[in-house]
């Protein structure tokens, strides 16, 4: 072994995988999927557990989040979410999941606090969940990165936030 490589880390969904996996050596991240809709306590435990990074893939939800779509949305059929695929689940034969969209509508307010946009939310959400997080948004052109971006100056959301949210989607 030539220790070239210093680092790595797995993508999954299974807690008990990546439990298994963070054994190996140099294992230090885990990217997972982790929204505000789709929150994942048990790999978020098992992250702190075996002290590894949370790479967040899908914080916006596959752009649900930004609240760019509404019931009357219709993907294109080239486009992804027009796929009825199970990993998919907050778009429906290509509109948004209108069970996702009602939840998004009861939280709405808050996570557009102190001037935040409803993307900046989302990711400040990811943020007040773990300090091991880190939501890798996707983005289609500069003004989305910027807007990303400009989520750091707003920081986590707090804990009260925190709260409500997690009381508005029943899952206290």
């Amino acid at each position: 072994m030539e220790g070239k490589i210093r680092a790595y880390g797995w993508s999954t969904d299974t807690v008990s995988q990546a439990e298994l996996f963070a054994g190996g050596p140099h294992c230090t991240a885990v990217q997972h999927e982790l929204n505000v809709l789709q929150d994942a306590p048990d790999m978020l435990t098992a992250c702190a557990v075996c002290d590894l990074a949370s790479i967040n893939r899908g914080p916006l939800a596959k752009g649900l989040l930004t609240g760019k779509f509404t019931a009357h949305s219709q993907m294109p059929e080239n486009d992804m979410r027009s796929q009825n695929l199970p990993w998919l689940e907050h778009f429906v034969d290509g509109r948004p999941n209108p069970k996702s969209l009602a939840k998004l509508d009861a939280i709405r307010e808050i996570l557009r606090s102190d001037g935040r946009t409803l993307a900046q939310g989302a990711l400040a959400w990811i943020w007040a969940r773990s300090d091991r997080t880190i939501p890798i948004p996707g983005f289609k052109t500069v003004a989305q990165v910027e807007e990303n971006a400009g989520a750091m100056a707003f920081g986590p959301l707090k804990p009260d936030q925190m709260a409500e949210i997690e009381k508005l989607l029943g899952r206290e």
